[in-house]
């Protein structure tokens, strides 16, 4: 059972997103919080697996909850939900360690998946955020990447939005094979998420 911790200042919102969360087989909502300081004391009397953590809440913003928590549990995910679509909120959650960024008005359904897509490991950004990070941190020359032929075909698959479960079909390869190879693009690359393999990807003009 994957442990949902879910942090919003507002109750309806909390409520929402408790019952769509429960909805989810394999997915259980174990505690709320209603500012940043309460998320990261409920993380750390109980640790959570995956966090729905607004930006904009009382005492301690959801930015800074997630550094800390990430700190105390690297293993902790973090799913940034939040109304303001504004760059130092991205780069923000990202530099804290955040797994993935999305607007409150994503419909369920997708915010489903992307939950799930942040619970077995991959990361996620809406495509504006993702438009804006590469502008914002991609620039010539193109950066030289000493990894093997399939980690490349790989690497360009990540950055092309793929999850590994896509990747295994279009390589025609095992799941756990992908994910060797996305592991060890991660160390070589000096990566914390697959955000950063984007990136990557795009320094080295793969993408």
């Amino acid at each position: 059972m994957i442990k949902v911790l879910v942090a919003d200042d507002q109750p309806l919102i909390r409520a929402s997103f408790r019952r769509l969360i429960d909805s989810v087989p394999g997915f259980q909502v174990y505690g709320e919080a209603a500012t940043g300081a309460q998320a990261v004391t409920v993380a750390a009397s109980e640790p959570p697996d995956l966090v729905l953590m607004d930006v904009r809440m009382p005492e301690m913003d959801g930015i800074e909850a997630t550094r800390r928590i990430c700190a105390a549990n690297p293993q902790a995910r973090v799913l940034i939900l939040t109304t303001f679509d504004l760059d130092e909120y991205v780069y923000g959650a990202l530099q804290a360690g955040a797994a993935g960024f999305l607007l409150k008005d994503t419909p369920p359904t997708e915010l489903i998946r992307s939950v799930q897509a942040i619970a077995s490991g991959d990361s996620l950004l809406g495509p504006s955020a993702t438009r804006r990070l590469i502008e914002r941190y991609v620039s010539p020359p193109a950066r030289r990447l000493d990894i093997t032929e399939r980690e490349r075909e790989v690497l360009i698959l990540v950055a092309r939005g793929l999850s590994n479960a896509e990747i295994a079909q279009t390589l025609y390869v095992t799941l756990s094979t992908v994910k060797t190879h996305v592991s060890s693009l991660l160390l070589k690359l000096d990566a914390r998420t697959r955000v950063h393999l984007v990136i990557a990807a795009y320094e080295a003009n793969l993408v």
